[in-house]
């Protein structure tokens, strides 16, 4: 009784998992101690980075390259593109041969650099991010946990929150002649500038006519949605579940009060603040504070609201 309650209290350390999965007749126990990719990703890597071969446990003098041992958990509909991913010395993360890579940058264990990706000087890419394809990081940028960037340029000094995802189709449909919902090309970037930080959850769409571009030193809080060709100036602030619909242009030092929403291909001008709750539906061509719904200037937003109130307190005695 006493061995069988050892064995199932048994937590395996890494060190052990890599040992068993270099045997064959160990590999499928190892499935199931572990994710499969993850173990595959780390050992294959390490294997690709050194050229290490290692000796069976169960069968001494037996030789097993670990390619060999990991090929069945690379096999993916015959594709073995995955021999061109290296681990990454500095931080133990895995990238494509073709990408561009600062020796100072820092790519954590679990996060993955793809085919033709550019990562400038002291960046820092943490675990479980994805930067995809053709992707350029400049130098001094921070990417949290679990972020995915495709198809975007960002620049110098960025800081990306965990679970950002930049550069993903926007919501382009139309209907054709049958009735059916057909998707419009997005083909473009989105393009973030220098020292701008975006917070947990956002996601900024790729264009479709025109790239989408946050300008540099803004700001963006968690939980906000940029819509495709969204083009925002510098030093704005944008509080928590902004929406901006497609083709909206902002101006410069711009601020949006949390949950505002702004319709598509609306133009704002610079220096324009938002309260919170608010919704634009046509241009703001004139800088100042706005409100309500739709977006008028405060002035006349605070004296609806008071007239409203008066309107009900006389309702009410009546």
């Amino acid at each position: 009784m006493a061995s069988h309650l050892k064995r199932l209290t048994y937590i395996p350390t890494l060190s052990s998992i890599s040992t068993l999965i270099c045997s064959k007749s160990y590999t499928s126990k190892v499935k199931n101690l572990l994710a499969p990719t993850l173990i595959s990703t780390i050992i294959y890597s390490k294997c690709m980075s050194t050229n290490q071969t290692t000796t069976s446990n169960n069968s001494p003098g037996t030789t097993v390259h670990l390619k060999c041992a990991l090929d069945s958990n690379f096999e993916n509909g015959g594709e073995n593109d995955r021999q061109d991913y290296y681990r990454w010395s500095n931080g133990g993360g895995t990238f494509h041969k073709s990408a561009s890579i600062d020796p100072s940058a820092f790519v954590e264990v679990g996060a993955v650099v793809h085919s033709e990706c550019a990562v400038g000087a002291d960046c820092h890419i943490d675990s479980g991010a994805i930067i995809g394809p053709t992707v350029t990081l400049g130098h001094s940028t921070k990417i949290g946990y679990n972020v995915a960037l495709a198809n975007c340029m960002i620049g110098d000094f960025c800081v990306i929150h965990s679970g950002v995802c930049i550069g993903q189709d926007g919501f382009g449909f139309y209907v054709d002649e049958q009735g059916n919902m057909v998707k419009k090309p997005q083909i473009l970037k989105a393009r973030i500038e220098n020292h701008v930080e975006i917070g947990a959850n956002t996601c900024i769409d790729r264009g479709s006519w025109r790239d989408t571009v946050v300008g540099e030193h803004t700001k963006i809080d968690n939980l906000v949605q940029i819509g495709h060709n969204v083009v925002i100036g510098r030093s704005c602030l944008i509080c928590g579940q902004v929406g901006v619909a497609g083709s909206v242009t902002i101006g410069d030092y711009v601020t949006l009060g949390g949950r505002v929403g702004i319709r598509d291909h609306v133009n704002i001008v610079s220096k324009v603040r938002l309260a919170a709750n608010s919704c634009v539906t046509k241009d703001i061509s004139e800088p100042g504070d706005y409100g309500g719904f739709p977006a008028i200037p405060i002035r006349d937003w605070r004296r609806q609201i008071a007239k409203h109130r008066q309107n009900l307190k006389s309702t009410t005695l009546a």
